[in-house]
């Protein structure tokens, strides 16, 4: 099933607020796949939610959060993926920085649907791979994915490298379970972290500017910017088929995480990525945030987050399954007429 980037996230708030991650170009986000689900409801009633059974509830929980009860079950349509996968990390320093951006600004939009990439602002990690004079190096790295074989993969890979020559590249078959486990320990129990997001349509000069400014004002090595490019079958579901805070046309989706060991280092990276966010504001799409990505969840920025239709629409479904706002320690959807 589609999930997220890290194994340990919970298959409940990820399918609730969205699920984005290595395969939602190829198959659809999390909530894309979902075809049934178990909700016990705020006056404890139990109720099966799909097309055709609660289909008001079923549309509300694809996106809408933990808003409208609690579901003990979920059914999901399942792809074919692997065993082995081939995956790809190129990456490049700082100084290469704005050349590496637009070449995948370029080159991302036409990758076929079996191939995935995340862009990622991040310091090199001390691993095997990478040469020891690199190590917690500054610079931009693209995790390539790829579903459907070394070919096209290795395609993808050399347009890459021959545009903008990495200053170390790793390559392989790998496991797509240890695709899936690869970040765990970067987003291991027991840090700090705080998250901020946003979407553009695409990868201006002005976002590679924000984007490279931004990259050495980071306090923690752990602290990265994510970039997913979203389209493909992600851009397949129709704008009002699931409550999903934010469009369905192609786009990246911005993420800004500060991780830390240690609270007073999460404090300068919590305004790190606030700043990332803002410089990022007069770029973005200005309607949407991904949910599962919200630290703060005042009443205007979850409104904002949805857009005033999906808002309200999401508000009289709160008021028809949860009138009492039993479920209010979430991103919150006040009941219609409360």
């Amino acid at each position: 099933m589609p999930s997220g980037v890290v194994a340990h996230t919970g298959v409940g708030g990820l399918t609730l607020g969205g699920g984005m991650g290595w395969l939602s170009r190829t198959a659809g986000l999390t909530i894309d796949n979902l075809v049934s689900a178990e909700v016990v409801l705020a006056d404890g009633r139990v109720v099966r939610s799909c097309p055709d059974e609660e289909p008001e509830l079923f549309w509300a929980i694809r996106g809408g959060g933990g808003n409208f009860g609690v579901v003990t079950e979920f059914e999901f349509r399942l792809h074919e993926v692997g065993p082995m996968i081939e995956f790809g990390l190129l990456f490049w320093g700082r100084d290469q920085a704005a050349d590496a951006l637009r070449t995948l600004r370029q080159e991302i939009p036409d990758l076929p649907r079996s191939l995935n990439v995340i862009i990622a602002a991040m310091n090199a990690p001390p691993a095997p791979f990478v040469p020891e004079q690199h190590h917690f190096r500054e610079g931009f790295a693209a995790l390539l994915v790829g579903f459907a074989g070394a070919e096209e993969h290795a395609s993808a890979a050399a347009r890459l490298r021959d545009a903008v020559p990495p200053l170390f590249e790793h390559a392989g078959p790998m496991p797509y379970v240890a695709l899936q486990q690869m970040l765990d320990e970067a987003n291991r129990w027991g840090q700090h972290y705080y998250e901020k997001s946003t979407y553009v349509d695409d990868i201006t000069d002005p976002v590679v500017d924000a984007l490279v400014d931004h990259l050495h004002r980071r306090t923690s090595p752990m602290s990265v910017a994510l970039i997913y490019r979203l389209d493909q079958a992600f851009s397949e579901a129709g704008e009002l088929d699931t409550a999903f805070g934010g469009t369905r046309s192609p786009q990246y989706a911005v993420f800004g995480v500060a991780a830390s060991p240690t609270p007073d280092l999460l404090a300068a990276d919590r305004d790190w990525s606030r700043s990332l966010w803002a410089a990022l504001q007069p770029y973005s799409k200005g309607i949407g945030t991904y949910v599962n990505a919200m630290t703060e969840y005042e009443e205007q920025r979850v409104r904002a987050a949805y857009g005033d239709a999906k808002y309200e629409r999401l508000a009289r479904a709160k008021a028809v399954y949860d009138p009492r706002n039993v479920f209010r320690r979430n991103i919150n959807i006040r009941p219609a007429g409360r």
